[in-house]
């Protein structure tokens, strides 16, 4: 008799473990979102300016911020008085260039008071972190009329400008989808920008053209590096002048991400495919997707392998509609995806 109770003892606590297990609280899953903001800045004497804002969100279910993270390209392309096109040659973001920014070191608080500007890397790093816990609209309180930082933002040390942030934040939360993303996993946004191939040099009849193109890959990734949803986008500077060394762009023109452009881009309507096969290519928005679809479970080690010798998409990823070249795209997703 006491060794039937004995078993059935066993039998109980047994069901009782795995009945507990299964009522343990299973970690939330949350919505991931990307937000771009791009703009031109004034040309002044010979070089204009292209800047372009990312920020990528996890949010939970009442879309308060779990996970947070930006950067900034501000990209200043020139040319000679005589209109020839000068190369590009400091690609980084402003996260990227830290102390090389220079904002501590020349930057004055937008308040008038005493003491240099913190560097606006730390700014940045300021911003988020306010920003983790709170909605956007709660966020957004912290921006003036004038869009500088206040409250608790600016005694936090975050004095700049920061309509862009908050723009960029507020697309990031509006574009937000239901992700396999937990709070354990790691966020991290990257930037990488290029000059164009079609870049050339004014002459009597033709502007200048000094392009340049910002590739935005946003990543989650688990505790062994793999992607669990990632986002990609572009936006393109085109920086014009003539022959006398005059800008002729519009500074005040509105820019679209490629993403926003959707069909508008015009890929799919008057592009080839890079094989040289029939029928017209799909729309830069639908071949990011596909990209960003390969990268799921994979680590950064493995993305090189989605791009041939030439840096156009190859194997299953070209066969599933990604045709075009790939080789920002996959930089930025090696960047974002590494720990």
């Amino acid at each position: 008799m006491k060794k039937i109770l004995s078993v059935a003892l066993v039998v109980v606590m047994l069901f009782t473990v795995i009945a507990l297990a299964g009522c343990g609280k299973k970690e939330a899953t949350l919505k991931f979102g990307l937000g771009v903001v791009a703009n031109y800045g004034e040309a002044k004497a010979t070089a204009g300016e292209f800047n372009t804002t990312a920020v990528a969100v996890l949010l939970d279910a009442d879309n308060k911020i779990v996970k947070i993270d930006l950067d900034t390209a501000q990209i200043k392309p020139s040319w000679t008085e005589d209109g020839k096109k000068v190369d590009v040659e400091d690609f980084r973001t402003k996260y990227d260039k830290g102390t090389d920014y220079n904002m501590a070191a020349f930057g004055k608080k937008h308040d008038g008071s005493d003491g240099k500007a913190l560097e606006w890397n730390v700014q940045a790093d300021k911003f988020m972190e306010l920003a983790v816990g709170k909605t956007f609209d709660e966020v957004k309180a912290f921006m003036g009329e004038d869009k500088y930082a206040i409250g608790d933002l600016a005694a936090a040390g975050c004095t700049i400008n920061v309509g862009e942030f908050v723009g960029a934040l507020e697309k990031a939360v509006a574009n937000a989808v239901d992700s396999a993303a937990t709070a354990e996993n790691t966020l991290k946004i990257a930037l990488v920008t290029s000059a164009s191939y079609s870049n050339k040099d004014a002459d009597a009849e033709n502007d200048g053209l000094n392009q340049v193109d910002t590739t935005i890959v946003a990543a989650v990734t688990d505790a062994e590096g793999k992607v669990v949803i990632a986002k990609t986008d572009c936006t393109q500077g085109k920086i014009t002048f003539n022959a006398k060394g005059e800008a002729t762009y519009d500074a005040t023109v509105a820019v679209k991400s490629k993403l926003e452009q959707g069909d508008e881009y015009n890929m799919a309507k008057y592009g080839k495919k890079h094989d040289g096969s029939e029928g017209q290519p799909l729309e830069w928005y639908a071949q990011a997707g596909e990209f960003d679809k390969a990268l799921v479970g994979k680590t950064a080690a493995d993305f090189a392998a989605l791009a041939g010798a030439d840096g156009y998409a190859t194997g299953d990823i070209a066969t599933a509609g990604c045709t075009m070249a790939i080789g920002d795209m996959i930089k930025a997703a090696e960047a974002a995806a590494k720990a």
